[in-house]
């Protein structure tokens, strides 16, 4: 699925136009960037988090030749799912 599925769905579900549909979609998306950008974590309940994570710098390895060189320090953002979701998917895979 890609955004313009979900615009899709919120157009069908909702009954607003695509434009109206998009406007909504990226207005959350840019919620959503904007509070992991200033370092917030993002909670939906029933649905997950978003936590920016920070990972130290690192010594990396090329497979192919072996040489070394330093990874930089960085900036993740991970998704963690709700408790609430993940059984749901368990209860899914355990049936199929």
């Amino acid at each position: 699925m890609v955004k313009a599925d979900i615009v899709r769905s919120i157009e069908l579900q909702m009954g607003l136009s695509h434009e109206e549909a998009s406007q909504q979609v990226e207005q959350i998306l840019e919620i959503i960037k904007n509070s992991l950008e200033n370092g917030d974590s993002v909670l939906i309940s029933g649905f997950g988090q978003w936590k920016v994570r920070s990972k130290k710098a690192r010594v990396g390895r090329n497979p192919k030749t072996k040489d070394e060189y330093e990874i930089s320090p960085r900036k993740v953002v991970t998704f963690y799912p709700s408790n609430v979701w993940r059984n749901e998917l368990q209860k899914q895979a355990n049936k199929g």
